[in-house]
């Protein structure tokens, strides 16, 4: 049965407001004795997930540090993906296993310690030796010394061409020695070196952050941050409408006509909904079933209905976020012929955790029957279905996929989800040319010469028909007609920068 449209907008706003004043209520008091003028000059910040791990930036809450601009790494990516500078100014390869870094003079931490290159190693030691390892690392040996009083040296135990972009990862952020406490607790409170400096954090509810007045860059134009941390989609909407808020993470999709339209901003993100067919088992491992599959598949359709047009038809497995794969992608050539479907049985599967791959998988199933196939649905949470699928155990499964990992490079991604002996392989996919054209890419260091190597390992895997591509996501970024300067990062890395600010002269919301 198809899904109403009507049902996506069932939330009444009022309803919304309520749950917003519930659960917003104190979340964004200032400190009392702050001036007016101090308190009109602090950007309200409505977050999504709580941090999991006190914001330890060892674990997933490395993001949030980075997103508020309070944590720095030695190096950051650009809208390319290519490296900047950061708290290194300089790196340059000594051999085949080892970089030097030299570091940004006169940086200092919230806490007033400077930036030497022995607080450097302590930060990159003690990450390197977590347990479990920041994701960055895992499968790396990392080795770190000093050079001096102003360089470091960052060594692998195997050549690794992505070393340097593994280190712009949020959980390698720098922070003062003072921070890092016995077994291994990091407390990140005054301990970073960006533009603003985390002074508390209440649990799962809340976080103050301040301008950092000796950042070493352009001084932030905002006074301070105040952010909740807000689960319910409807209620971080409403705050946003209520004027609660003045950043609002992920807007849901349903929500998004609620808010004016100027106040709605999306950004393309590098995560791909892919439908995957069972290459190794069942009726999908013959090509030409996976081919007329394919050819059944009504992208515009899931765009349209699905995500109200607030996402990317897929051209491929790397989409918009990567804005110099389009220009790289060469027609698949050959592709497999596609035979008449005769009523075969297909089960297909996909996990109800994201709100909108159910509803995918319905239209999916219509698709493929209106093309001859019998379809089954399958869907259950992810934690019930992951073992399943990994084990090959359905003929399809709809799956919400990460194309870029920390490094900001894709090969990981595609070798986990298409080589043979990939940890993610849902396809069931062993093809030596594959193998073989992904292998030729990680080995190639960042630039072009990668970039073009991608995207013949990504023609290769299209070609198999193993995984057809259906849309690129976006992530709906909320923003009050006060606010000039969010960044919209399609990373998620950044958020609020020096340049992000909220107008106190803005008219009442």
């Amino acid at each position: 049965m198809l899904p109403l449209q009507t049902f996506k907008h069932a939330l009444l706003p009022a309803l919304g407001l309520l749950a917003a004043s519930l659960l917003l209520s104190g979340c964004f008091n200032a400190d009392d004795t702050a001036t007016p003028q101090a308190q009109s000059t602090r950007i309200k910040l409505a977050m999504l997930q709580p941090p999991r791990s006190g914001l330890t930036p060892l674990s997933d809450d490395a993001f949030k540090l980075s997103r508020w601009s309070t944590a720095e790494t030695l190096l950051v990516l650009d809208k390319a993906g290519d490296l900047q500078p950061a708290l290194a100014t300089g790196w340059q390869p000594l051999d085949a296993t080892s970089w030097r870094f030299s570091l940004r003079p006169g940086v200092s931490f919230h806490d007033g310690t400077p930036l030497t290159a022995e607080a450097v190693v302590n930060a990159l030691r003690v990450a390197a030796a977590a347990a479990p390892k920041p994701r960055i690392l895992d499968g790396v040996t990392l080795n770190v010394r000093a050079d001096g009083d102003s360089a470091v040296i960052v060594s692998s135990a195997q050549p690794d061409p992505l070393l340097p972009q593994r280190l712009t990862s949020p959980q390698l952020a720098i922070l003062s020695p003072n921070a890092y406490g016995a077994n291994g607790v990091v407390n990140p409170i005054n301990a970073g070196t960006g533009a603003f400096v985390l002074r508390s954090l209440n649990g799962t509810s809340s976080a103050v952050l301040d301008r950092f007045d000796g950042y070493w860059g352009e001084k932030a134009q905002a006074s301070g941050i105040d952010v909740s941390f807000v689960p319910d989609g409807s209620a971080r909407a409403a705050a946003l409408r209520t004027g609660s808020a003045d950043i609002v993470e992920a807007i849901p999709v349903s929500q998004a006509p609620l808010l004016k339209a100027e106040w709605v901003h999306e950004v393309p993100m590098p995560r791909t909904n892919t439908l995957y067919l069972n290459s190794r088992h069942g009726v999908t491992q013959d090509p030409a079933i996976r081919a007329a599959i394919r050819e059944a598949v009504n992208r515009q359709q899931l765009v349209d209905n699905v995500y109200e047009k607030r996402a990317d038809i897929a051209a491929g497995l790397l989409g918009p976020a990567l804005p110099w794969a389009a220009g790289l992608r060469q027609p698949v050539a050959n592709p497999q012929s596609a035979v008449k479907p005769q009523g075969q049985t297909i089960t297909l599967a996909t996990f109800s955790d994201r709100a909108e791959l159910p509803e995918v998988a319905v239209y999916l199933a219509q698709q493929l029957t209106a093309a001859g196939f019998t379809v089954n649905q399958v869907v259950r949470e992810y934690s019930q279905i992951e073992s399943d699928a990994l084990a090959g155990k359905f003929d399809a499964f709809i799956l919400s996929r990460a194309t870029v990992l920390d490094s900001g490079d894709p090969v990981a991604y595609m070798y986990s989800d298409f080589a043979c002996a990939g940890s993610f392989n849902i396809a069931q996919l062993c093809q030596p040319a594959i193998d073989q054209a992904l292998q030729r890419a990680a080995a190639i260091p960042a630039g072009a010469e990668r970039r073009q190597a991608i995207m013949q390992a990504e023609n290769l895997i299209l070609r198999s028909d193993a995984a057809i591509p259906l849309l690129h996501e976006r992530v709906i970024q909320g923003e009050s007609a006060a606010v000039s300067g969010a960044i919209r990062d399609p990373r998620e890395r950044t958020l609020i920068g020096t340049q992000t600010r909220v107008s106190p002269a803005a008219p009442a919301q």
